[in-house]
């Protein structure tokens, strides 16, 4: 009888964790207690969304096996960096990563910063990297964000999820599938919030077509650098850096440190 108590003890913890895991604490715990679940408004959050160039390409000429194992390595590896950003994994699908900052708890104004230093420290972290089945190709990862107001929710009994609900969504996903193999494309509303963060270094990109907004400003989150040598960590435009004097820089005055 005790063993079987135990087993039951196990089980329980095993499905409590699971549970948290699929969903933001606050909302795992409230499911367990079988207490209602409505949705939130969340004013100001920032939506990061990635994808890996070419996809298509690489999967039509690999297995699905070397898919499953490819896109588990890089998502693992993402998963892993996570820890350090006080951000939320939404979820995953096909190539694409989702992330947020500013919910489920909220963060004041930091949600910005967040997605930033998150995004330029993903950058930096598979710069070298290549597809496992195929050692000559470097993973390419494309990068978007942007800022807003979102409503978030449980959907489903059976496998709920956490999703989020909005316009903001809709356009930080346009950020990534309109920028460019390792860049980190933002809107002007992310800008705005970077701003008067003097850690990150930004440069204008100019008017670009966002297919259900028209033509919008966007930026590129380029770099920044480490407080503790005050040194540049990593810059997205490798192959054309800024010219520090260059007017479409959008910089504050002294250092950008991360």
């Amino acid at each position: 009888m005790e063993i079987n108590s135990r087993a039951l003890f196990r089980e329980k913890r095993h499905t409590e964790r699971l549970i948290r895991e699929m969903l933001p604490t606050t909302i795992a715990y409230k499911m367990m207690k079988n207490a209602k679940i409505e949705a939130e408004y969340f004013e100001s959050v920032t939506v990061f969304f990635s994808d890996i160039v070419d996809f298509v390409e690489i999967s039509m000429v690999s297995s699905p096996y070397d898919v499953v194992a490819f896109l588990n390595g890089i998502y693992n590896l993402i998963d892993d960096r996570l820890q350090w950003f006080d951000v939320y994994k939404v979820e995953t699908i096909g190539c694409v990563y989702m992330v947020v900052s500013g919910l489920p708890l909220r963060n004041g104004s930091r949600h910005a910063s967040e997605i930033a230093r998150m995004a330029l420290d993903i950058m930096a972290e598979t710069e070298n990297l290549g597809v496992l089945h195929m050692p000559n190709r470097k993973i390419l990862l494309r990068i978007g964000a942007h800022t807003g107001p979102v409503v978030g929710g449980v959907v489903g009994n059976k496998m709920p999820r956490f999703c989020l609900f909005g316009d903001t969504v809709n356009t930080a996903s346009r950020m990534q599938t309109n920028g460019e193999a390792r860049k980190i494309h933002i809107s002007g509303a992310t800008m705005e919030m970077l701003r008067g963060d003097e850690r990150f270094t930004m440069s204008e990109r100019g008017q670009v077509f966002i297919k259900g907004k028209g033509m919008m400003q966007t930026y590129w989150v380029d770099s920044m650098v480490t407080p503790a040598n005050n040194s540049r960590m990593f810059r997205t435009h490798l192959n054309s850096p800024q010219d520090p004097a260059s007017s479409d820089t959008v910089r504050q005055k002294g250092s950008h440190a991360c």
